[in-house]
């Protein structure tokens, strides 16, 4: 039995549940996930909102909503996926992580039905579980949910939330999911159930294709699709400059909203999907229509960390410089944003080349992850705690020919920044991409608090 139970035993159990130490398949495992929420009284039962699926921009699009609802006057918990730096960021009220105490609450009531009943589950489940006990004590009725990897395999599809939003689909978690767009799509859109609204983001032709094909076999589906019967506008204003958008769905025109997340994805995907998404909430009546007024600074004031984030006087040791934090783990999210990494490296007011550091699950492909960024730039391949997590000498295996910069390694993340902070020099840029667990590593090295 599990006993006593603080933060971190919590933390620590968790890590444990990676090493499955019943030997039992995924399947099955995942097979409990609606026994426990049973076992816990159906504490998702009141819960109303919205599961947003895809490859990449999730947590954007997540963030962006909870704003959003905001606006409306709404009280919302969501669920990102994964953390940053401690499990309590998986469970925020109106955008706020709870704290180490009310985690740990939810959390053992969730351990003790698994202990009580038997129930071996992954930790989405436990994840996904806590949060919904969570915010049954919370009297929280209204959910933003983001799925980890797949759709109707979540663990959070399980909530029955019956907005979905799908923000967009790439060639990511091939193992699991399959290997061409048409499967991973299909993975992802089957968390679709008869009756829900559907909000679909901007799709090449075959993951369009592969999702009309299930949304077909569901029925009383409303569907709204960029570029279709979502449309937007953005422009770029005053000295900053700002990006501002116009969003158009069949229930509002919203004018002149802000985009204060860097990068020309989290407006023309990110932020036009999120306020359809909120306005299928209010077309469903779970929220009011978000008054506009409160909308345009809700908006201004959302952050997402990891996402393109820059410290611009990160400390480390006896070395201040710019460190740039970027979540994405695919090649696609990669040319997503490598743009904006250039530009960041050409605006530095230093002449040597920004200095990688890299690390990736066992199953990524490396050489396309870092095909976006100039092949001379410095590199220090590292590896995060996930049991998942490629070692730096794998990693070195799998780079491009082509690669020209100096290649270093180091066992972990801080040893990583410190390196790459000897190769950047005084004022240099550090960039952090290749994995979100590398990301948050970064920032506990950076003394970085958790968002």
């Amino acid at each position: 039995m599990i006993g006593r139970v603080d933060y971190q035993r919590c933390v620590d159990i968790l890590a444990k549940m990676h090493e499955n130490p019943h030997g039992l398949p995924r399947p099955v495992r995942q097979a409990n996930v609606p026994r426990l929420l049973e076992a816990l009284g159906r504490p998702e039962r009141e819960l109303r909102g919205m599961l947003v699926v895809g490859t990449n921009g999730k947590g954007s699009t997540c963030a962006f909503a909870v704003s959003a609802v905001a606006a409306a006057g709404a009280r919302v918990g969501s669920m990102p996926s994964p953390h940053l730096q401690e499990p309590r960021e998986r469970i925020r009220i109106d955008g706020v992580p709870v704290t180490r105490a009310e985690y740990t609450a939810a959390f053992a009531e969730v351990w003790h039905a698994i202990e009580r009943h038997g129930l071996p589950v992954l930790s989405q489940g436990v994840f996904t579980a806590t949060a919904a006990v969570h915010f049954r004590r919370a009297d929280v009725g209204l959910a933003v949910a983001e799925a980890s990897i797949g759709g109707s395999r979540a663990a959070a599809a399980e909530l029955g939330l019956d907005v979905k939003v799908l923000t967009g689909v790439g060639l990511d978690h091939t193992r699991l999911l399959g290997g061409s767009l048409a499967e991973i799509t299909r993975a992802k859109i089957e968390a679709v159930r008869d009756g829900d609204h559907v909000v679909l983001g901007r799709l090449a032709l075959e993951a369009a294709s592969s999702a009309q094909q299930v949304l077909r076999t569901r029925t009383g589906l409303s569907v709204w699709r960029m570029d279709h019967e979502i449309r937007y506008t953005a422009r770029t204003v005053g000295r900053g400059p700002a990006t501002l958008v116009d969003v158009t769905t069949p229930r509002a025109v919203h004018r002149d909203l802000p985009c204060p997340l860097p990068g020309a994805h989290q407006h023309h995907n990110n932020l036009a999907v999120a306020i359809a998404a909120v306005d299928a909430l209010a077309e469903r009546g779970h929220i009011p229509d978000p008054d506009a007024e409160r909308l345009r600074p809700r908006l201004a004031a959302t952050r997402w960390p990891g996402r393109l984030e820059l410290v611009p006087h990160a400390r480390l040791d006896d070395w201040t410089g710019r460190v740039l934090l970027e979540g994405a783990t695919n090649p696609q999210g990669v040319r997503t944003v490598a743009p904006e990494i250039l530009d960041r490296a050409r605006t530095g007011g230093r002449p040597g080349p920004p200095v990688l550091v890299f690390a990736a699950m066992d199953d990524k492909d490396v050489a396309g992850m870092l095909a976006p960024l100039p092949a001379d730039w410095p590199l220090v391949l590292t590896r995060t705690g996930s049991h998942q997590a490629a070692a730096p000498a794998a990693l070195h295996g799998r780079l491009s020919p082509g690669r020209r910069g100096p290649c270093l390694t180091a066992e972990d993340a801080p040893s990583a920044l410190r390196r790459a902070a000897g190769l950047a020099g005084p004022g240099g840029l550090i960039v952090v991409f290749g994995s979100l667990r590398l990301v948050g590593e970064a920032r506990t090295a950076l003394a970085l608090p958790p968002g």
